[in-house]
């Protein structure tokens, strides 16, 4: 999954993956040390157990994405990139509607926006999906197909 923060990312994944896929995420290790290295190792050993897995994290730039595109690689398996392409503004305010620590700092959508770049098959994603945010209904739609 490829998204800023409050995209709607994990909306998507419960609507079209979370039945046939291992969901990922490292929100949900919010105070483990070493998330990132946590995150590598938990999808390394489900693809070698043959396992299908969903990473439902941001993921905005290809440095990030890389790791990921590496372990399907070694595991064997295609590697497809879901990117839920929401308007900043519509993510922002979404953000906002969030409560506790679901909420997302100010600084921290500024960060991942100045880090974002859309995802390419240049970086080895066998297919690129692209999800556009449905305004009447206020969540994502289904893929528009692949982006290359």
């Amino acid at each position: 999954m490829v998204g800023l923060q409050g995209a709607g990312k994990t909306t998507w994944v419960a609507g079209h993956l979370a039945g046939t896929h291992e969901v990922v995420s490292k929100d949900r290790w919010p105070r483990a040390r070493r998330r990132e290295a946590r995150q590598q190792r938990v999808v390394a050993e489900l693809l070698s157990a043959g396992r299908s897995v969903v990473v439902d994290n941001t993921n905005p730039s290809p440095a990030e994405r890389e790791p990921l595109v590496a372990a399907a690689r070694a595991a064997g398996v295609p590697v497809r990139a879901v990117w839920v392409d929401t308007p900043p503004s519509v993510a922002a305010d979404r953000n906002a509607a969030r409560t506790g620590t679901a909420r997302v700092p100010e600084v921290g959508l500024a960060a991942t926006r100045a880090r974002f770049a859309p995802p390419t098959a240049a970086e080895g994603f066998d297919r690129v999906d692209v999800v556009r945010h449905a305004p009447d209904r206020g969540a994502p739609a289904s893929p528009r197909g692949p982006v290359r």
